[in-house]
């Protein structure tokens, strides 16, 4: 695998060379510093959002540039577990719209951002509509991870109710970064609709209506699912799946 073209890693002159090459993307990791339950790092969605640009531009390499990182994120719902660091949505629009805006200076018009972060995603949405009137010649485009392997996940045929921490997330954790997974320290949280009040059932059972619940009242140790059931194997199919599914947009785009 070629290794990926990383902004941070280049010179000057380089990057300038970079955003002249026609047609080159940059890619931006996001994640969150948050909770992930008793037995995961709280910087799990970055992890997982680098390792994944990091395989996408290796497959592109030349094509592409990993930009910055944002290590922090939307979290206000994880709040009331210990280490978990929240921006606003302001704030985070305002991180986002400053990166795009000193790289498109420099040449660079579409940018990719891989958010770890679901929290990340109605910001994100924002910022590119945003820009489509302050920065008519700039392209953004956002992902998420997991949603984009869902076959992969439904074959490890997760608990009932499962998400944040749970199987999927766990085990492609255990793919990317098994130093950062304890395993002796995992358990499940809320696996089955009984478990959930009446509020947090119906806004789990319907994913349209949307309605943000914080997550202790969702889990009492913010795991949502099994993760003692997840395996690297099970991550390895996730993350290929992520990392094919986002490097043939790219493809897509960088040939439009």
């Amino acid at each position: 695998m070629t290794a990926p073209d990383v902004l941070a890693e280049m010179t000057t002159r380089e990057a300038a060379d970079a955003a002249a090459a026609r047609g080159t993307i940059v890619l931006i990791p996001a994640g969150a510093l948050e909770q992930h339950g008793p037995g995961m790092a709280l910087g799990t969605d970055l992890v997982r959002a680098e390792g994944v640009v990091a395989q996408v531009a290796a497959n592109l390499s030349g094509r592409v540039v990993v930009g910055p990182s944002i290590p922090v994120g939307v979290s206000p719902h994880h709040m009331a577990f210990p280490g978990t660091v929240t921006l606003t949505t302001t704030t985070f629009a305002a991180v986002v719209r400053e990166y795009v805006t000193s790289l498109h200076r420099h040449g660079w018009t579409r940018f990719l951002v891989v958010t770890g972060h679901g929290g990340n995603n109605a910001t994100l949405t924002t910022v590119a509509q945003d820009l489509l009137v302050s920065l008519p010649g700039v392209q953004l485009a956002w992902s998420p991870l997991t949603s984009l392997a869902g076959d992969a996940v439904a074959a490890m045929a997760p608990s009932a109710v499962h998400g944040h921490s749970g199987e999927a997330e766990t085990a492609q954790m255990l793919h990317l970064a098994p130093h950062l997974v304890h395993t002796d320290r995992l358990e499940p949280g809320t696996t089955t609709p009984d478990q959930l009040d009446d509020v947090s059932r119906t806004a789990r059972h319907h994913a349209q209506p949307a309605l943000t619940l914080p997550y202790d009242r969702l889990s009492p140790n913010g795991v949502l699912g099994d993760p003692r059931r997840a395996t690297a194997e099970d991550g390895a199919a996730i993350v290929t799946a992520m990392v094919a599914r986002i490097t043939t947009f790219l493809e897509e785009w960088l040939a439009a």
